[in-house]
């Protein structure tokens, strides 16, 4: 299709040049959910040469209202969100190269991922230590990331280049706690496409060698009532930053495990993840767990449905606890039907 991206090249910003560079440019995104898949089809549309997508979870019906690039079908089977995601996006653009991973993102497994291709990460989580561990990674490897949070109609972007400008670890004072993490009272679909559309448009500014028209504020923005702030944040850096300063340790990367518990932020779901590295047979764990509820089952994940509680083991070892925030009856379960 020599005609594809006529439209965007008519576009003089970008123009054949800009395009050309696109093509040849690589973005990792950490979260395939709501931000993760909206950035990735954007991307993979305008012509992106190289996404790898990092995501943990899978696709349930309550994501659809939000994360346009699932159907149906992907939250009946189970389908882990990067594996759908890549699946989806390929039908889009064929020429588009889709790295797909099933992982629990930490500083163990990212980092090996950042080869010399990688030009920009997108922040897709609802994970602050993810996002730190984004942050120390940024400042290492001077590959920029691009922060992004939405909950209730409150949402925020802003593009982290640590070695001229603040890290998130400088910002968290200029960021107002309210809309940082997850709500409450949710997330409706547009403050979703509000981040995605300011993250992604910076993201092509970057990518096609527009650098010095990318936003250098903080944008802050409530899509119900209208309101929008652009924050200067420059004077946020601060000299003695463990990630940016003058004498960095990037801290998040060397730090020991983070707990192997968590609850998913939002959600009536706990993931334990093992102490050890270790894998299961999906084949034997389906067979272990019949006696004791309805079995689902795709070539990434086993599901049982435990009355109140569902329990869906991956391969490499983790395992979702739906149904309860409470940590140790999370830990009971899986105790007594997983180990």
């Amino acid at each position: 299709m020599t005609d594809r991206y006529s439209r965007q090249t008519l576009f003089s910003p970008i123009g054949t040049a800009g395009q050309n560079q696109l093509a040849k440019a690589h973005v990792l995104i950490v979260g395939a959910g709501a931000l993760g898949s909206s950035n990735a089809e954007m991307l993979t549309r305008a012509g992106v040469g190289t996404l790898t997508l990092i995501d943990r979870d899978y696709v349930e019906s309550s994501n659809l209202h939000r994360q346009q690039l699932y159907t149906e079908a992907d939250a009946l089977n189970q389908m882990p969100k990067t594996v759908a995601a890549k699946e989806h996006l390929q039908l889009i653009n064929g020429d588009t190269d889709i790295r797909a991973y099933i992982l629990d993102a930490k500083a163990s497994n990212l980092e090996p991922l950042l080869d010399a291709s990688v030009d920009l990460m997108i922040d897709a989580t609802d994970n602050f230590d993810i996002r730190f561990i984004m942050n120390d990674l940024s400042a290492k490897y001077e590959i920029p990331w691009l922060f992004g949070a939405c909950a209730g109609s409150y949402g925020m972007a802003y593009m982290v280049r640590p070695w001229e400008g603040p890290c998130l670890n400088c910002l968290l004072s200029s960021i107002p706690s309210s809309v940082m993490t997850c709500e409450s009272d949710g997330v409706i679909a547009p403050v979703v496409q509000q981040t995605t559309l300011l993250q992604s448009v910076e993201a092509m500014k970057w990518l096609s060698g527009n650098r010095t028209v990318v936003e250098d504020k903080l944008v802050i923005y409530d899509v119900w009532r209208g309101d929008h702030q652009r924050l200067g944040v420059q004077r946020a850096k601060v000299k003695e930053c463990s990630t940016c300063g003058d004498t960095p340790v990037y801290p998040y990367l060397i730090a020991e495990e983070n707990t192997k518990t968590a609850v998913l932020c939002g959600r009536e779901t706990v993931q334990i993840r093992p102490d050890h590295q270790r894998s299961f047979d999906l084949t034997h764990m389906a067979a272990k767990l019949q006696p004791y509820g309805k079995i689902k089952r795709n070539p990434y994940l086993v599901s049982c449905e435990l009355n109140e509680h569902r329990l869906a083991i991956f391969q490499d070892g983790r395992v979702l606890v739906h149904g309860t925030k409470d940590i140790e009856q999370a830990r009971g379960l899986y105790e007594a039907y997983v180990l």
